[in-house]
């Protein structure tokens, strides 16, 4: 039963935390969805999302597939628990994959191997130390588009992130992220603030990444989505295997357009918001993108009985 004001949205790498899934582990949805990611990819993920530390969870490498598993082991679960779909479905970053495959563009199997390929193409793009970073709070997004382009010096560095009004993220090269940090305050920031990450996402650094990433998706099979998918780099929605592909490869070095996205299903109807996977990162963003905004998330047991009750 779709539901037009209805959408659900998926979150990307920064949303782990420790313990995922423990209190819905035994749901037999849920332990052969973790069951089916430890056979993709060969290693035992189900122990690191639900035993593993900080420091593990957040390795890139382990990071993006383990949000991918959990989210779409919440997102079968709530398919189990209620007959209500969304009309619409969209990711932040790596949450993109979470949206195609509860779409059912992408098989979980295909996936999982993929984002965890797509976490070692990232990691070995850049060398530690060279990339970072930051998010500037408090500025217009051009204002911190005009910032990366005085702060850059030749060097890469651009807007990556525009997550929510007075929200966004940079990222280049560390010494271009720490020159335009210092430089954020005298051009009206409210705070510019070093992330903790090992990879400098969704700026150029990224192409060689991207471009091995497209590579890899050649062989795979990606089917026409049965709920539409907004993709980050142009807020539309695609049909085509090709231009969905083409979407998923520019993501890496090109700017994920989150506050647009949020606009874009508004205008469009959407009322309601559920974001589906660990944390509350994206509930956090859609109440700063639109106040009239319905925001709800399912990331365990309560949260998802919550979600059952309210919309029905």
């Amino acid at each position: 039963m779709i539901q037009k004001d209805l959408a659900f949205i998926f979150p990307g790498q920064g949303s782990q935390t420790e313990g995922m899934l423990a209190d819905v582990v035994n749901e037999p949805v849920v332990a052969a969805t973790l069951q089916e990611a430890n056979d993709a990819l060969g290693y035992d993920l189900r122990t690191i999302i639900l035993e593993g530390s900080k420091e593990e969870l957040g390795k890139t490498v382990i990071t993006q597939p383990a949000i991918l598993t959990v989210s779409i082991a919440l997102w079968r679960l709530w398919c189990e628990k209620s007959e209500i779909r969304p009309a619409v479905l969209a990711g932040h970053s790596l949450g993109e994959y979470s949206a195609l495959v509860a779409a059912g563009v992408l098989s979980f199997k295909d996936a999982v191997q993929l984002v965890s390929k797509r976490a070692t193409y990232m990691q070995e793009a850049v060398q530690p130390g060279e990339g970072a970073m930051a998010a500037i709070l408090g500025m217009e997004d051009a204002a911190v588009v005009a910032l990366c382009e005085e702060a850059a010096e030749g060097e890469i560095l651009s807007a990556v992130n525009f997550n929510s009004p007075g929200q966004v993220v940079i990222a280049g090269t560390a010494k271009a992220v720490e020159r335009a940090s210092a430089m954020a305050k005298d051009k009206g920031a409210r705070k510019a603030m070093p992330l903790p990450v090992s990879v400098p996402s969704h700026c150029m650094l990224m192409k060689p990444a991207a471009d091995r990433l497209a590579v890899e998706m050649e062989g795979l099979s990606f089917a026409v989505p049965s709920i539409a998918v907004i993709h980050n780099v142009d807020v539309k929605t695609h049909d085509d295997a090709l231009a969905i592909k083409a979407s998923l490869v520019e993501q890496l070095y090109q700017p994920v357009r989150w506050t647009e996205t949020v606009e874009s299903m508004m205008s469009n109807g959407v009322t309601r918001l559920v974001e589906c996977g660990p944390g509350k990162v994206l509930t956090g963003l859609t109440k700063r993108i639109n106040k009239e905004a319905t925001s709800f998330n399912i990331d365990g047991e309560a949260s998802l009985n919550e979600v059952v009750t309210n919309l029905g």
